[in-house]
């Protein structure tokens, strides 16, 4: 499969070429191309902000069906703790978990468990201290992928364990073969998921070679019939099987703040992600111990496959959470093997202008020479993102220079002042075609 698959797709026939997302995209994925958006698949991280800022609905992401748990003999619902600040006036987390169950589900098994275990081996590998700090989260794909295609040397520096909802998957499918006797092949496991990065991360992980999760179900997709299953239950089981620290997960700086530790800094929203990891790359920020990143503004609530309002649904989960034990689940002993990644994190680069240095730099010349040209106003109206950016698709020859509406206006500019001045001769009688025909006849003596 390619290494660069990407849920995030365009509806061509809906984009109407107006560059609101082309000064979005955190990598420049996308351009905009004879009137029509273009993504460019090796550069897309699936962040989900062009969808976000689309005012078409041209932008869109794929996920799975529910009938798709149709497939296995045994299924498995995976909800991330964002889902349950989805409902006005919840006020048990064991209703959302009993309604997936009226949905087909034989089982549910809380991301939030799996979060809680992330969060003690990430104590434990901070109180090793064989790593570089600050160490930086590997939870939200769309960080580790940007910083896999933009920030190579900050690469060693992202924690090597696995997303909570892969760990979710891994030990609910374990435990749910060792207690009915069935293969693992006939359990399938479907993660309920807030953004579209999750898809990706789960077709193409990073880290190891194959996901656990069969599945990924848009949190907009169920949440219309979710909303009505539970509002017909006839008994609500006691499920749930998680506490504080994982539930807080949901939100920017949960994570975090599972670490029991203050050596830390959370940020979220795209724009503040990128900067924090230019600061972090500059050296410019020390003294820490954990970085939380998430591409969504308020964390995973903020994801484009949720309902409600990011801050809203944080406020929802803050009740929640208020009756709660602290966390319900801790590991034995050692981290077991299903939650630590088997691969290491490796620079993609697909960013850079060529594999040979010497052409690299001399197409870094040229497009920093040629972008002094241009007025360095941003604009977008040349279908790239920035002046620089377009100075490098037109020495990729992906471009033309003209496509630029000031080189443009001064083209013309020109051609209309040489017209002018041809015109202006005209009539004053300096130059006339009847005029010089004439003249040639005299020479030829005719």
């Amino acid at each position: 499969m390619d290494r660069f698959f990407h849920s995030v797709t365009l509806d061509v026939e809906k984009c109407v070429g107006c560059t609101n997302c082309i000064k979005r995209c955190p990598t420049e994925a996308i351009r905009v191309r004879d009137g029509k958006a273009i993504i460019t698949p090796e550069r897309c991280i699936d962040c989900g902000e062009c969808i976000r800022v689309c005012p078409h609905h041209a932008k869109k992401a794929n996920y799975d069906s529910i009938s798709m748990i149709q497939n296995f003999t045994y299924k498995i619902a995976l909800p991330a703790p964002s889902l349950y600040g989805q409902f006005q006036h919840l006020d048990d987390i064991d209703i959302v978990l009993t309604g997936l169950k009226a949905l087909g589900f034989d089982e549910v098994y809380e991301v939030s468990r799996a979060a809680e275990l992330v969060s003690e081996a990430t104590r434990k590998i901070i109180q090793k201290g064989h790593l570089s700090k600050p160490l930086i989260s590997s939870a939200c794909p769309v960080v580790v992928r940007l910083i896999r295609v933009r920030f190579p040397d900050l690469c060693s520096h992202v924690l090597s364990l696995n997303a909570p909802m892969e760990t979710a998957a891994c030990l609910a499918k374990e435990e749910a073969s060792q207690r009915l006797g069935i293969p693992v092949e006939e359990i399938g496991a479907f993660f309920i998921t807030p953004c579209p990065a999750k898809v990706t991360d789960i077709k193409v992980p990073i880290g190891i070679p194959k996901s656990q999760v069969d599945g990924a179900i848009a949190v907009s997709e169920i949440f219309a019939k979710l909303s009505y299953a539970m509002d017909h239950l006839e008994k609500i089981e006691p499920i749930s099987k998680s506490g504080v620290i994982g539930v807080g997960w949901a939100s920017s700086g949960g994570e975090a703040a599972g670490l029991l530790n203050d050596k830390y800094l959370a940020a979220d929203g795209i724009e503040n992600v990128i900067r924090v990891l230019e600061e972090l790359e500059d050296e410019r920020i020390r003294g820490l111990d954990f970085i939380e990143l998430n591409a969504c503004s308020g964390g995973c609530v903020g994801g484009v496959f949720c309902v409600e309002n990011a801050y809203v649904a944080k406020a929802r989960l803050q009740g929640l959470r208020r009756y709660l034990p602290v966390s319900q689940n801790h590991l034995k002993e050692n981290i077991p093997a299903c939650m630590e990644w088997q691969e290491d994190l490796e620079f993609a680069p697909v960013l850079k202008l060529s594999d040979d240095v010497g052409e690299a730099v001399r197409m870094m010349m040229e497009i920093d020479e040629m972008c002094r040209q241009f007025p360095g106003m941003d604009c977008g109206s040349c279908g790239a993102p920035s002046c620089h950016a377009f100075a490098e698709d037109v020495i990729r020859g992906l471009a033309k220079k003209s496509d630029c509406i000031f080189i443009l206006r001064d083209e013309i500019k020109q051609v209309a002042s040489t017209l002018s001045s041809m015109g202006n001769m005209t009539a004053m009688g300096q130059v006339t075609p009847k005029h010089h025909e004439e003249k040639e006849g005299e020479h030829d003596g005719s």
